[in-house]
């Protein structure tokens, strides 16, 4: 991602590269990015001093682990530097993190910064909100490459996330991740998510709505992760010079 993150940067013409860091220890400490994105010289280097890189930034796109987001956020918030969180597997203490740092600066985040699946979101809120949950029941699928560490992805979560707002419930008490066993009937009003792990998939998500006799799935399949990178481009453009507060991709599109 970081790699394509630049590719982005360097191809837009509305944006400037001002840096790129990694890991300290990483063997592309020193390299230049424009060459490690596969273009030609950008006479830019990639470091392991992430303060220098806020320094130099506007808006940094961070799409590290979880561990490294209390660190950037510090970080952005001493430089007053406008953050893109692309990283996934967030939990209850990162989001808070997040919101807090959202009080002092300006923050864009999304589990998928994909535009098609801001837009399958907003999708899903709606149809949701139009079909009744004694009637249809809701689930979703995803699959995902065998190297993803989390489940389920964060855009599984999402997506469910939506479906829970357009019912006007709340996902923690409604959402089933997991089914083993003799589980017996399915509880109305669930929303469930299977996740599938293997191969190369970039990442595939459907939505089903299912009724007695009739079911509409909305999908979205992604065929490269380069549209994470232009999605988070378009939000870092967006996000220079906002006024702080936590902001999505739906802001980003302006829905």
């Amino acid at each position: 991602m970081g790699r394509m993150l630049v590719k982005e940067v360097l191809s837009h013409p509305d944006a400037t590269l001002a840096g790129g860091s990694a890991r300290p220890g990483s063997e592309i400490v020193g390299q230049d990015l424009g060459l490690l994105a596969g273009l030609k010289n950008a006479g830019i280097a990639a470091t392991d001093d992430a303060d220098a890189l806020f320094a130099a930034s506007d808006v940094v796109i961070d799409f590290t682990r979880t561990e490294r987001l209390a660190h950037h956020a510090a970080l952005a918030i001493r430089h007053s530097t406008a953050l893109i969180v692309g990283t996934t597997g967030l939990d209850a203490a990162a989001r808070s993190l997040i919101e807090e740092t959202a009080r002092q600066i300006p923050v864009v985040q999304a589990a998928n910064m994909s535009v098609g699946v801001t837009l399958l979101a907003q999708l899903v809120r709606q149809v949701a909100a139009k079909l009744d949950d004694a009637t249809f029941d809701i689930e979703i699928v995803e699959m995902h490459h065998r190297h993803k560490i989390d489940a389920p992805s964060g855009t599984a979560l999402a997506l469910a996330q939506a479906a829970a707002e357009g019912r006007a419930v709340t996902l923690d008490e409604v959402v089933c991740k997991t089914r083993d066993g003799q589980i017996g009937p399915r509880p109305q009003g669930e929303i469930g998510i299977s996740t599938l792990r293997g191969g190369d998939v970039v990442g595939d998500h459907t939505v089903i709505f299912a009724a007695d006799g009739e079911r509409i799935e909305l999908t979205h399949k992604a065929s490269s992760r380069q549209i994470f990178a232009r999605g988070a481009v378009r939000a870092a453009l967006w996000a220079a010079g906002r006024k702080p507060g936590l902001y999505s991709m739906l802001d980003v599109l302006g829905l």
